[in-house]
């Protein structure tokens, strides 16, 4: 029996499947080890589905938001066999996570729009190429946390269409005050700001909303896709509630920048069933 895990800064897709071919599914907590300490990803892997599975799981693949280095993986790793003590637990990174769930074992251009956001290079089998991913304060260009600060700081400075502020005064009764105290005194500020992507995908038929969108789209573009070799020739695919839910905007986008965009899912779990099913 394995147990797969697609995890981001918000939630962990974990999907069972026995030896027969069935498969469960469970939606939890996310994690990253860059924000949080094995304690407390320790304290968060006591969920009952994962704890009810303990005794029967033999293989773990994770795939996880800041498993990027050794560290992280070892940091990730022992936090999952504090559960499953017996089983061979194998941790990655997310951008493979996409990889293999949008590429399979084809070439391409991998791209996750999440809370965060972060792109790769694939040759079908392995990254060979990435770009950095700094995290909520120095990158995540299109991703929500990126497009929510935007919004954020446009409210403070009243720089937003007044019709679009009476809507979020009403919708969320927003002052700067809360909103330094979610974004600098309070856990998990990436997923403070992306919380707002919700209103301003409900509200993407106004002009300020598209063009936030629109405009963080080719942001991204250009801090990730268009560096890498021949990207205008290969098939750019997205992973991501970001790019999901908005897909009509990021390929118009892709288009006006002469990207080719292949194919846009809002989770990787799926994809990575299918790969690791085909390997049972």
């Amino acid at each position: 029996m394995i147990l797969i895990a697609d995890s981001g800064a918000s939630k962990t897709d974990w999907r069972l499947i026995n030896k027969e071919g069935e498969i469960a599914q469970h939606r939890g907590i996310g994690f990253n080890p860059n924000y949080q300490t094995a304690a407390e990803m320790t304290s968060d892997l006591q969920d009952e589905f994962l704890l009810n599975l303990r005794s029967e799981v033999e293989v773990i693949y994770y795939y996880g938001a800041g498993c990027t280095s050794a560290k992280n993986r070892e940091q990730v790793e022992n936090a999952l066999r504090t559960v499953f003590k017996h089983a061979d637990v194998l941790v990655d990174h997310d951008m493979m996570a996409a990889a293999r769930a949008t590429c399979g074992h084809e070439a391409g251009i991998a791209c996750i729009l999440g809370t965060g956001s972060n792109s790769c290079d694939y040759d079908g089998e392995f990254i060979v190429d990435k770009r950095p991913a700094p995290g909520y304060i120095l990158g995540d260009e299109g991703g929500g946390a990126y497009i929510g600060r935007k919004f954020l700081a446009d409210f403070i400075h009243e720089e937003m269409p007044k019709k679009i502020r009476e809507k979020v005064l009403d919708k969320f009764q927003l002052d700067t005050q809360s909103i330094i105290e979610h974004v600098y005194q309070k856990p998990f500020p990436g997923r403070y700001m992306a919380s707002f992507c919700r209103f301003i995908t409900e509200n993407k038929g106004e002009p300020y909303c598209y063009m936030l969108y629109y405009n963080a789209f080719q942001d991204f573009f250009k801090k990730h896709v268009m560096k890498y070799d021949n990207y205008k020739k290969k098939k750019v695919n997205f992973v991501g509630s970001i790019a999901f839910y908005n897909s009509d905007i990021l390929r118009n986008a892709a288009y006006d920048a002469d990207i080719h965009v292949n194919l846009i899912i809002e989770s990787p779990i799926a994809g990575l069933s299918l790969y690791h099913q085909n390997l049972l």
